[in-house]
């Protein structure tokens, strides 16, 4: 029989992690409900301990008691950009991810076939060919009064979570939406916080295996009237780049 720790430290996994006993059990590859492990009459198998560190990053050694250290480094998950689009010399594109086309992005994240019915803009600016950015339309009014509903971001992709800093605000894809939020991570805790710059919208905290991509916004775009054709759209993102250009140069001569 398991240790009464070890028992104590699964359920406590799957309650903090907001699962029933049967929905846990469907995640982690046991038949009906995870009540028997939790009771202590089912071993606790090496094949549910794996699962447990491949979708969780739980610590095998602190389930049984031997660390205190109940999650592997948080820089072992990846939030760099599933899929990057090229154009025919290679290059970087710019994909612009709409809201509607964000409520779809999570789940399509992998699919390089669907990232081709967005808009993709070729950059021609020697700063943006060393890193990989996207643009994503602001939703919801919870980073007022920086970000207006509609008005857009472009951002850069972040390679990893320790790279996140606590001033810059972020577009965060999770396993089921699209944020645009700042993240804040608090020493001696694996959590990420994310925050709104709207107080409405009180700070939540979140797993970091729950994140799929991490963006850093560098500006903010608010097309006009004309920017509903293509060209217009590129125009103002032209416009937007020449500002975006004059941040970096600032950043680079500070």
């Amino acid at each position: 029989m398991e240790n009464e720790l070890t028992l104590k430290r699964f359920t406590d996994v799957r309650r903090e992690l907001g699962y029933t006993q049967a929905d846990f059990a469907k995640l982690l590859g046991v038949s009906n409900t995870t009540a028997d492990i939790e009771r202590g009459r089912t071993k606790l198998s090496g094949k549910v301990v794996a699962e447990l560190l491949r979708q969780f990053k739980i610590n095998p050694l602190w389930l049984f008691g031997e660390s205190e250290q109940q999650y592997l480094e948080t820089s072992n998950t990846s939030v760099i950009p599933k899929v990057v689009t090229v154009d025919s010399s290679d290059n970087d594109n710019m994909v612009l991810v709409n809201a509607k086309a964000a409520a779809g992005y999570p789940q399509n994240i992998q699919d390089t076939s669907w990232y081709k019915q967005l808009p993709a803009f070729d950059l021609p600016i020697p700063e943006f060919r060393n890193a990989t950015y996207r643009g994503f339309q602001v939703e919801g009014d919870s980073m007022l009064p920086n970000l207006k509903p509609g008005e857009w971001v472009l951002a850069k992709a972040v390679e990893h979570i320790d790279d996140v800093s606590p001033n810059k605000m972020y577009v965060v894809v999770l396993q089921d939406a699209v944020l645009v939020k700042k993240i804040e991570k608090k020493p001696n805790s694996n959590n990420i916080t994310l925050v709104s710059l709207n107080e409405t919208y009180p700070p939540y905290e979140i797993k970091p295996f729950q994140i799929q991509e991490i963006w850093q916004v560098g500006s903010k775009i608010t097309f006009g009237e004309d920017a509903t054709t293509e060209k217009g759209l590129l125009k103002e993102l032209m416009a937007s780049m020449d500002e975006l250009k004059n941040q970096i140069n600032k950043q680079a001569a500070s």
